[in-house]
């Protein structure tokens, strides 16, 4: 009798952590953010939590497929949980040819890994982030350069704001 309970018990608390662990991969876990560009790929990541975005690195654009391949294989160093794409679009609301880039780069990414690929509107990241990099006092000399890696951060924050759990 008292070793059925225990048995039961144990079973239990086994199933509990696994469901607090699947709970916390679902809902917490790294994010990667891709700002294709036709120059650079700028790349930002979440913490674990999946509440904060920072800068990662700059990829230089080589070939769509190698491009993917490079992201899928720092999404999986940096154990992402999920990769997020910006694209862009025009005035009238219809994606860009930019857009139209970054889609079919999402594409090639998605064969290059398992983690799942989304795309999230990218529209004025980098004007966001070169007002960013002004905001903090970075002298206009300093500012020269890519703003990708700033760039996929501030789309990345979005993302994560916007999907935030209420």
């Amino acid at each position: 009798m008292i070793f059925a309970v225990f048995v039961k018990f144990v079973i239990f608390a086994v199933f509990a952590v696994f469901v607090a662990f699947v709970i916390f991969v679902i809902y917490k876990m790294r994010i990667l953010a891709v700002d294709p560009g036709s120059k650079d790929i700028g790349l930002a990541i979440s913490d674990p939590t999946g509440t904060i975005a920072g800068p990662l690195t700059v990829l230089p654009h080589v070939a769509r497929l190698v491009d993917a391949a490079s992201v899928a294989q720092l999404a999986l160093t940096h154990a992402a949980g999920l990769i997020v794409v910006g694209q862009s679009f025009d005035d009238d609301g219809r994606l860009s040819f930019e857009g139209r880039r970054a889609q079919r780069f999402a594409q090639a990414l998605a064969t290059q890994t398992a983690i799942p690929v989304v795309m999230w509107d990218e529209s004025f990241t980098t004007q966001t982030a070169r007002q960013a990099r002004i905001q903090m006092g970075v002298r206009r000399r300093d500012r020269a350069g890519h703003l990708d890696d700033l760039a996929a951060t501030v789309l990345l924050q979005s993302y994560l704001e916007s999907n935030r759990p209420s």
